[in-house]
């Protein structure tokens, strides 16, 4: 049995609203303090107005994947939120090569380091303008370890996170340890937060976190596609306050 169980069916386009799908993707192993911890993946694809297809941190990438996205549309931007979830958009960005690609602060010297692809097209950057800004806003959360690109897709008012909070459900994982970890990192569900060994790297960045989270409670959104555990698909901004309550202020 696995350690931790994926939501399946995994590789299969998922709606989530008008234009909003979701694919999950395969448990990954990500190393941290000598011991490798699993974590289940999702990517997200919005379709545009302009009928182009808009790709968060794409997982990996099957023919049935590839079939699936070709039906729904033209793949026009592949972006990676941040300096974790790049692993897959070289693969995407050679199966679509009309594809713009962009990448958080830091993505690139990780791609580098890994020996993976690290050819960007395009740095998010704060206050910058994208093809998809009209549609899909975007702010720039940083820390010491990591910036994270937040999106919020305006017509289905779909919130988009990545690292920012992590939901492990407890019945997913079979592994006594493991289970306990999730529970000691203040990332389980049914309170999924961002984990605790994460958060310390935000200490510094606490004021432009806080500026962040109320960014995101006064786009007023409905749902939140996050990239491991279970989503939130009501409630969105009680949701935020709730995951976000160690900051000051909530």
């Amino acid at each position: 049995m696995a350690v931790v169980e994926t939501y399946d069916p995994t590789g299969t386009l998922k709606p989530v609203a008008e234009g909003v799908w979701i694919v999950d993707g395969p448990v990954i192993r990500f190393g941290y303090l000598g011991l490798r911890f699993p974590f289940p993946t999702r990517m997200t694809v919005v379709r545009l107005a302009d009928g182009g297809l808009w790709v968060h941190s794409p997982t990996e990438l099957s023919s049935s994947l590839e079939s699936g996205i070709k039906s729904l549309g033209s793949v026009k931007h592949l972006v990676a939120p941040n300096r974790i979830h790049y692993w897959w958009l070289g693969d995407w960005a050679e199966a679509f090569p009309g594809a713009a690609t962009y990448a958080a602060p830091g993505v690139r010297k990780q791609a580098r380091g890994k020996h993976r692809f690290a050819g960007y097209d395009t740095d998010l950057a704060r206050g910058a303008t994208y093809p998809w800004s009209r549609e899909i806003e975007m702010l720039l959360v940083p820390g010491s370890y990591l910036t994270e690109a937040v999106f919020f897709h305006v017509p289905t008012r779909t919130l988009i996170l990545t690292d920012l909070i992590q939901n492990y459900e407890i019945s997913k994982i079979t592994n006594p340890f493991f289970r306990f970890m999730s529970r000691l990192s203040g990332a389980a569900h049914p309170d999924g937060k961002m984990p605790i060994d994460l958060r310390s790297t935000f200490v510094k960045h606490r004021k432009q976190m806080g500026e962040a989270v109320r960014t995101m409670i006064s786009w007023g959104p409905e749902r939140i596609i996050i990239s491991h555990g279970r989503w939130y698909e009501s409630n969105a901004v009680a949701e935020l306050r709730r995951a976000f309550r160690w900051l000051p202020g909530f």
